[in-house]
This record gives C-alpha cells, sequence and structure tokens, in this order.
C-alpha cells in the first residue's frame, strides 16, 4: 500500500493484514486495525474514514480518529487495487475477475462487471472522471465502464497483462502494458492515439 497522509497521522496497509495509522512527527503508532488477509490497496480517505478493499475479500471503512471499523461490506473476492471514491459510491477490481461498484449508503454491491468471454483478475487501480471507470485487467485490456450502470463503453486490447493503473489527462488514458508498451488513449472512444 501507498502512505496517506490526513493531517498529522499517516496510513498505511501492510502485508501483515494490518492498516497502520502512525503520527507523522515521530512515526508512533497510534492504531493499528487488523484484518484477515494482505492488506495491498492505497486506503481512500473520506470524511474522516479510511476505505479500502482487503484480501480478506471485505471492504473496510475505518474511523482515522480512533481505529474503528464503522463500515464492513462484502468486496466480492480478494482485493490487491485501490477503490475510487464518488460520493456514496467506491470502484474496484478483485481477483474473483469483475469490476464492483459499492454503495456507501444502502451498504451493498450497485453493479458488478465480468468481461463476457475473458474471465481474467482486476489489479490494476481505477481512475474515474466524468462517468467513466477506466481499469487495465489481466485480460490484456483497458475497460472504460459506465460508472452507474457498469456496462462497457469500449474495451482496448494490449498485448499482454495490464496492471498498472491508468492516468487520464486532457481527454486522453495513459497507461503502461505488460507488454512494454506505453499506451495513449482516446477517452470516450477508446481508440489508440499512439504507443
Amino acid at each position: 500500500s501507498s502512505p496517506v497522509v490526513v493531517g498529522d497521522r499517516v496510513l498505511i496497509g501492510s502485508y501483515d493484514g494490518t492498516l497502520y495509522c502512525f503520527q507523522a512527527r515521530d512515526g508512533k503508532t497510534v492504531w493499528r486495525f487488523k484484518t484477515e488477509n494482505y492488506v495491498h490497496g492505497t486506503p481512500s480517505v473520506v470524511n474522516g474514514v479510511a476505505y479500502f478493499a482487503g484480501c480478506d475479500e471485505i471492504f473496510h471503512g475505518i474511523r482515522i480518529s480512533d481505529g474503528a471499523e464503522v463500515t464492513k461490506i462484502p468486496a466480492g473476492g480478494n482485493t490487491a487495487s485501490s477503490a475510487v471514491n464518488a460520493g456514496q459510491s467506491f470502484y474496484f477490481g478483485n481477483f474473483n475477475n469483475e469490476v464492483v461498484s459499492l454503495n456507501l449508503r444502502t451498504r451493498r454491491q450497485a453493479w458488478r462487471y465480468m468481461h463476457p468471454q475473458r474471465q481474467f483478475p482486476f489489479y490494476s487501480s481505477a481512475a474515474l472522471i466524468d462517468g467513466k471507470i477506466i481499469i487495465g485487467g489481466r485480460d490484456k485490456m483497458v475497460h472504460c465502464l459506465n460508472a452507474l450502470t457498469g456496462k462497457a463503453f469500449w474495451t482496448f486490447a494490449t498485448r499482454a497483462r495490464v496492471e498498472s493503473s491508468p492516468a487520464i489527462a486532457g481527454g486522453k488514458v495513459y497507461v503502461g502494458s505488460n507488454d512494454g508498451r506505453f499506451y495513449v488513449l482516446d477517452l470516450a472512444k477508446g481508440t489508440k492515439l499512439w504507443e
């Protein structure tokens, strides 16, 4: 997990199955929250709560002030990616070959996406812009999904697994593939602009 700084605290997940909270000034442990498996994804912080889907197949919400769990929702599978947030919704891929949308208000999955022909895990963390979720898959593809419905707008095939997390700027998607290439795609159409 990458560290997240919130005020005078630093949050980081660990392969010992723990989300740690340290004091930023001296590194002293403020609290630790133990899960049943790796905490690989970087927490998303919203309104004083750190949210992450873990390798224990649970989506956790941990209050930063005291380390108490305030949200616990089934994540649908082992999750190594970081969740991206928009309002009451979180989006992330899992090792059960799905991209999942969770709703905090209902505490349920809003939708699940699985490619109809190619079922492979999602290791990449998603990007979100203008109602679109863009995520790389171990199916060698970049997927662009409707954030409200989970339906695919487009997919783009590379020559190897896409484990890197896409970045979006100026109407373009920037993403690397394990084929050794760096791709720039048109966000609206999913067509390759250059590699």
